[in-house]
């Protein structure tokens, strides 16, 4: 088999194309042939080397060395072998998985596989399935959006912020989409939002507070962190809610807890999927139903040949990219 991986953390260029041994699942595991890795910030925080001493990110994998590491934390594919005591999944099965998926072949803990429903093809379900499932979880649960609220969204032209536009607009909020070009607010239209913000033009936290008369908006959704953190709780009404759920700009600076207070006795949270992750199935049958009904769309930008990853790192770290990039072995 062949694998995407580094030997030291930095730029792009230090991903490789290897070949290395077929694994063989152990007890609770199962062999996956990669059909298709979606590409997240993730996986370049992982490659530059920003993950290490991040405890979060080690849990179940504490005692594995750092490198060599293969890339990847999200993927598709079929089973192809289970290990001993696995009851949940077959031989055949379409599944999407975690970690290790820049490679041909990938180990996945039987446990955490889901099946792909029936109807949903490969790249929508690369693309979409569990980042449509954050999107679903911080939209209904984090901070579940009512009708009428004003929702502001950073990075909205990326995979996840279209996901979370449309999710916004599903539970009947509305939206201030916001991204760097004119070009990309295009697609942020496209993904229901009532307003958007040109981050290079604008003030956002004065343009969100024109557009919503003064008050702020009800919620932000921020995946940007560090550069955007000060914008997002100045954008928000009394009482507004702050979801911070990535830091592609930086991880954010301790903050005074007075300063919530201050500016209007707000909440502030850093969280992921895993506290709604038995939300899951009943997620699923919203993302098919919304998939057939046409309320959700998964736009993917471009698709690269797993062995040209570096050149999706590179496009991705530039920002060159509106909706989600996968990678096809």
């Amino acid at each position: 088999m062949h694998a995407i991986r580094i030997h030291s953390y930095g730029s792009p260029e230090v991903m490789r194309w290897e070949e290395v041994p077929m694994p063989v699942p152990g007890p609770g595991q199962t062999l996956v042939r990669v059909e298709a890795a979606s590409v997240n910030f993730l996986d370049v925080q992982k490659r530059r080397g920003e993950l290490v001493g991040q405890s979060f990110y080690r849990r179940g994998a504490a005692s594995e060395p750092d490198l060599p590491a293969v890339l990847g934390s999200q993927g598709i594919g079929v089973v192809e072998e289970l290990g001993p005591e696995v009851r949940n999944v077959h031989k055949g099965d379409r599944v999407v998985f975690a970690g290790n998926s820049y490679a041909t072949y990938a180990l996945a803990p039987a446990a955490w596989l889901m099946r792909v429903p029936d109807g949903i093809g490969v790249e929508q379900a690369a693309a979409g399935m569990n980042q449509g499932f954050l999107a679903y979880a911080f939209t209904h649960f984090a901070y579940a959006v009512k009708p009428g609220d004003w929702c502001l969204i950073q990075a909205a032209a990326g995979g996840l912020g279209l996901l979370l536009c449309q999710m916004a607009k599903i539970r009947g909020g509305r939206v201030i989409g916001v991204t760097s070009t004119g070009e990309k607010a295009e697609f942020v239209k496209d993904a229901g939002a009532d307003e958007v913000i040109i981050s290079k033009q604008s003030d956002i936290a004065k343009e969100a507070r024109r557009i919503t008369e003064g008050r702020g908006v009800n919620v932000v959704y921020d995946g940007v962190g560090k550069d955007t953190f000060e914008a997002s709780l100045n954008s928000l009404a009394p009482g507004g809610y702050l979801i911070v759920y990535g830091q592609s700009s930086g991880y954010v600076p301790p903050v005074d807890l007075m300063t919530l207070q201050e500016k209007g006795s707000l909440f502030l949270t850093r969280t992921n999927g895993s506290p709604y992750i038995k939300e899951y199935p009943r997620y699923l049958e919203k993302f098919v139903d919304w998939l057939k009904r046409g309320k959700l769309f998964i736009r993917i930008d471009r698709a690269y040949p797993l062995a040209e990853a570096a050149q999706a790192h590179a496009a991705f770290e530039q920002r060159r990219v509106s909706g989600r990039m996968l990678l096809l072995p």
